[in-house]
């Protein structure tokens, strides 16, 4: 890809900073880092988990613990003096305001070079963690300790400000959640459209069939995707799915203008945090200073819709799986994209349910409706699966959990009855 795989909440920009003068100059340069033109060849993925003590999953982590553990693969802003080395496959670790851990794998040009890559470095990553009694959880939230930020960097204390002004749900979002995200090539110019409709017509469905998240601070929720919930009520304006436009770089190009800032960049610990104030505002003179393309850029790092553009476009709303079931959504999304005809057909068993974001959140396969198009939608990937060399193990595991899963109008958060099991 011509982007990089991954947009963690740390602080990382796409370009050379350059002034920008007007508006239509900053939904010029949007557009055109967020939507790289090329035929669709490669994928990627990025796991995020939440990481318990194995003989004590009540027991919060202390930040040395994980520096400790993780030694030159730590973020900076773990450890800022760490080389940041990549695990032995490729993948890049960065750590979450709660102390969960992500892995960013590089773009893979099969899935099964995908799935070598992350295995690989998943497994390093777990022996590491060994060595300390932790393990990474199998589960999308944080069952069972309160959300408390770990982490003491600028850009979380600016997030919790920010998202503290609307709810308790931005602490839950950054301090208890942990998903799977997809990472696939935007497409051709004449691709991109069908692409980035296609991926928001099956959200809702595949954010149901693959729920996982039933359990928050101890107690049920009520919710399948409790980490979905938390990021829809954290920022409603920064979260939530647009209508999808004939145009999407125009689009999102004007989206992230008019986005508030969550925070003003600067040189100590305490980053200004404005109220209201859109990128749009700024380039019109709000705040002082004249912004540049990394302000841009970093504010489009602020923006966390369910489907984002990062060059490529990345899946966000896939909740973090089962113990060995990560490659199961990337592998569902990988086949309905393969080509025009299944991704239509995809795209036409989803149409009853497209938009019941919320629904799916709450239910998941629970909503009868969700469940018929889930039951269509796997049914076609499982058809396709073989076409695109998937491995046969794969084939099998994502044949299994349709016939026996999906087909029974159930999800992972439906076989959740204990907070106290790492699966």
């Amino acid at each position: 890809m011509t982007a990089p795989l991954s947009v963690s909440r740390e602080d990382r920009t796409i370009g050379s900073p350059a002034e920008l003068r007007d508006r239509a100059e900053a939904e010029a340069y949007v557009a055109s880092v967020c939507f790289k033109h090329g035929p669709p060849a490669r994928l990627g993925a990025e796991l995020e988990w939440v990481v318990q003590h194995s003989g004590n999953p009540h027991l919060r982590l202390q930040v040395h613990q994980l520096a400790d553990v993780l030694g030159p693969h730590s973020p900076p802003s773990l450890s800022p003096d760490s080389p940041h080395l990549p695990l032995p496959h490729g993948s890049t670790v960065t750590v979450e305001p709660g102390g969960q851990l992500e892995a960013s794998s590089p773009p893979r040009p099969s899935l099964t070079e995908l799935i070598t890559t992350v295995d690989g470095d998943t497994a390093a990553l777990t022996d590491l963690l060994d060595t300390a009694g932790l393990v990474l959880s199998g589960r999308a939230c944080d069952p069972l300790r309160p959300s408390r930020r770990l982490l003491d960097v600028p850009r979380y204390a600016a997030m919790e400000e920010t998202f503290d002004r609307v709810g308790p749900m931005g602490r839950v979002m950054m301090c208890s959640t942990a998903a799977v995200q997809v990472c696939v090539d935007a497409g051709t110019t004449g691709q991109i459209p069908d692409r980035w409709a296609a991926l928001h017509d099956l959200g809702p469905v595949l954010l149901a069939a693959f729920a996982n998240s039933p359990w928050l601070d101890g107690r049920p929720t009520g919710w399948a995707s409790s980490r979905m919930r938390a990021w829809f009520e954290l920022d409603p304006v920064r979260t939530h799915p647009w209508p999808v436009a004939l145009d999407p770089a125009a689009d999102w190009a004007r989206r992230a203008l008019d986005t508030p800032l969550l925070c003003q960049r600067g040189h100590g610990q305490r980053w200004e945090v404005p109220r209201d104030i859109t990128f749009a505002d700024w380039l019109i003179g709000a705040l002082p200073g004249t912004p540049t393309t990394s302000d841009l850029d970093y504010h489009l790092t602020t923006i966390f819709p369910p489907v984002r553009p990062h060059g490529h476009l990345e899946v966000r709303y896939i909740d973090t799986q089962p113990v060995g079931q990560w490659a199961v959504p990337v592998a569902v999304v990988a086949a309905l994209l393969a080509d025009a005809d299944t991704t239509q057909a995809a795209r036409d068993a989803c149409a009853p349910v497209v938009g019941r974001w919320l629904v799916a959140a709450r239910d998941g396969l629970r909503d009868a409706r969700l469940a018929s198009s889930a039951a269509a939608v796997f049914e076609l990937a499982c058809r396709r699966l073989p076409i695109i060399d998937a491995p046969e193990s794969l084939c099998r595991l994502v044949e299994g959990i349709t016939e026996h899963r999906v087909g029974h109008g159930r999800c992972p958060a439906d076989d959740m009855t204990d907070p106290l099991e790492i699966r």
